[in-house]
Formats: C-alpha cells, structure tokens, sequence
C-alpha cells in the first residue's frame, strides 16, 4: 500500500484507508456483528491500510468502540479521525461549548488519549466562514495534545474554498466521484495551502461498484432515491463505462479515477464485509491513464456539471 502525504500534518497516510460508517451498523439493514467489524479492521490492518475514519454518530458509538478494541496496541501503527457535530446520541448539534466533552467521549470510545484529525461533520455554511468559536475550541485542543489536526468534512467545491480561505483547517474530508467531481475545483488551492485531502463517498453509495441499474430498490438511505433519479444514475453508469476497461473491476477504476488527483492524500471506502474490503483494496497501487481522466472529467462536464445527482 502506497502512502500519501496528510498534508502539511507531518503524517503519511495510505491511499486507501478504511471508511468505518458501517462498522457495527445495524440501521437500514445493516447487519454487521461486533466480531466482524473487528475482522475487517483486522484485515485492513493486514492489507496496510493505516487511516481510519469515524465519527461519534457512525452506529450511535459502536463504529468508534470497534476501531478501540480492533486497534487496541496498535495505536502507533495507525491514524485516526473522528468529527464533531453528528453525536452518538443521534443528535447534531455544533454547539462549540460541546466540542471537548464530544472529543473526550470519542478518545474513551476509541481508547486513546489523542485523535490525530477532527472534523467538523458537514456543519452550516456559515461556521466556515472563521470567526465562530469552533476552530478555536479545535486549537485548544491541539495545545492540549488531545488532537494533531483539525478541519471540516464537506460536500462542495464552495465549502471547500470557504474552509481553505477563511479557517485554519489543516484536513478537508469532501465528497468526490466520478459522478461528483464539482469538488475537484478546490483540489490545487487545498494543496497549495498543505491541507490534507481525505476523499469519502468514492463509489457514489456503491453505485460506481456496478452492482445495481434501473430496477434496483433500496430500503436504506438510499431509499431518498426517486426512480428518475436511480434511472438517471444508470444512464451515467453505462456512459462512464464506455471509457473504462470491461476487463477489469468498476470498484478498482472508480478509486484509480480518484488516486490520479496527486492532491488527494486518502480515498475511505467502507466495507460491509472483508471480501468488499478487499475489492476496495484491489485499488492500491493502481494508475488511470490521462487519457481516460479527461474523458470521464469531459463526460462529467457534459452530462452532470449542470445537472448533478443528489447524493
């Protein structure tokens, strides 16, 4: 596993780390057993993956009660980043007052005494705008040693370009795919500025693993999907396939489209099972070619810029 530098943070992270939203999830269906969410960290672990991201409402707690007892002994072999704002109670509140007693309750979770990143949990557009308590209370921490750095996690290239020009965020966690690539904008002043790039979402939901079209129906999340908008992601499906290779994995070409920004430091997939998680990692390693970016960013230009999925 190739490492990538986390930004100006002095850390080097793998390509590919581990998104843990579904670790001991068992809302919209999940099924994951604390046992099995401690053998796909194992196994990442194995495959040499060293970045983990959680957040306190990522199974209401458990996700970040796994990567503890998964990683317990191991916490200097790994990175980890956890957010701010979505608590373990399922509530979201970002009241800045709560910021230390939510990071105190992720290190008890995750059973060490500092995380190396927070985020911020896509708060309100205009908490990036500087002059709120909340990088602050961030900066306190970081004195304090119970953090390494701080940031946002945000879906938007305006997002991002409020974080990068008007906080003192050294790590920006955003949305970026092949069907969502508006992000991609902001890439370079991130890079130029040293904020560590953390791509989530990489398979649009799983939908750029190819394993669904136009009849299939979701009980999950997922399930905010109209029909128009599931037939309008099958279309883009089939268009973006004319440019990649049938011979080999739409998992693995999706994450190399997304490993051939030098900017981005970490791509997080999640994986509901060891053999997903594999497939993910199938990844590592992997180049696109130019030619291949330019035409999925061209097709993207064309077809989505102006009229984009709804995540």
């Amino acid at each position: 596993m190739k490492k990538r530098p986390l930004g100006n943070t002095g850390k080097f992270v793998s390509e590919i780390g581990l998104g843990a939203w579904q670790l001991g999830n068992i809302k919209n269906g999940g099924t994951m057993t604390e046992r099995e969410g401690i053998e796909i960290v194992e196994q990442a672990l194995e495959s040499g993956c060293n970045f983990f991201d959680t957040a306190p409402n990522y199974a209401l707690g458990k996700s970040e009660r796994i990567l503890g007892k998964a990683l317990d002994g191991k916490r200097d072999e790994v990175i980890i980043s956890s957010k701010f704002g979505h608590h373990a109670n399922g509530e979201i509140d970002f009241d800045p007052a709560t910021i230390a007693p939510s990071v105190d309750d992720s290190l008890g979770r995750l059973k060490t005494n500092y995380l190396d990143c927070v985020l911020l949990h896509n708060p309100p557009f205009e908490y990036l705008n500087g002059e709120t308590e909340h990088f602050a209370e961030l900066e306190k921490l970081k004195q304090a040693g119970k953090i390494d750095s701080y940031g946002v996690s945000v879906d938007t290239s305006e997002e991002m370009f409020a974080a990068i020009n008007q906080t003192n965020s050294q790590v920006i966690e955003v949305m970026f795919n092949i069907f969502h690539q508006d992000p991609a904008n902001a890439f370079q002043a991130a890079y130029e500025k040293g904020i560590g790039l953390i791509v989530k979402v990489p398979l649009d939901s799983g939908w750029l693993s190819g394993k669904y079209n136009a009849e299939s129906t979701f009980a999950d999340i997922r399930s905010r999907w109209t029909p128009e908008i599931i037939k309008m992601r099958t279309n883009m499906l089939e268009e973006t396939k004319k440019y990649l290779n049938e011979n080999e994995s739409l998992v693995k070409q999706a994450m190399a489209f997304i490993l051939a920004y030098e900017q981005v430091s970490t791509v997080i997939p999640g994986a509901k099972s060891v053999a997903q998680l594999e497939e993910n990692f199938s990844a590592a390693g992997s180049s696109m070619d130019s030619e291949t970016v330019k035409q999925l960013q061209q097709m993207w230009e064309n077809e989505l810029k102006d009229n984009s999925l709804p995540w």
